[in-house]
């Protein structure tokens, strides 16, 4: 089941997301003070690419100052969007029978783009 969800979520959008927070990530990357945040949006897009069948986990030894401030400036510059953007497709999505595990997917991968800095997208088995 895994595997189609993931193909139709490719076909029906998550390929162009997934393209994009690539596509958005490489340019980041291109200055140096964007590249922590452009691995980041680099993530996002390798996590949007295959939502079905990952957890959202905490990364250990992620704590510290540095990944808080990180996610400060993500959320006032990124993030907050990111978030409203997958917000507000889980809702168009959930409105239909077909589109309520779309609609979870996105809901999942909300604090992956609120919060990016210290999370990843693992296997659900590796929780």
């Amino acid at each position: 089941m895994t595997l189609l969800g993931n193909v139709l979520w490719l076909v029906f959008g998550g390929l162009v997301v997934g393209l994009g927070y690539l596509i958005g990530g490489a340019a980041l990357c291109l200055t140096i003070v964007g590249i922590p945040f452009g691995l980041q949006a680099i993530k996002l897009g390798v996590a949007t690419f295959a939502p079905f069948g990952k957890a959202v986990v905490e990364r250990p030894g992620a704590d510290g100052c540095l990944p808080v401030v990180f996610n400060v400036l993500w959320i006032a510059l990124f993030g907050w969007e990111i978030a409203v953007a997958h917000l507000l497709s889980a809702l168009v999505l959930v409105v239909t029978v077909v589109g309520i595990p779309f609609a979870k997917q996105h809901v999942k991968l909300i604090p992956l783009a609120l919060l990016p800095f210290g999370r990843s997208l693992v296997d659900a088995g590796e929780e």
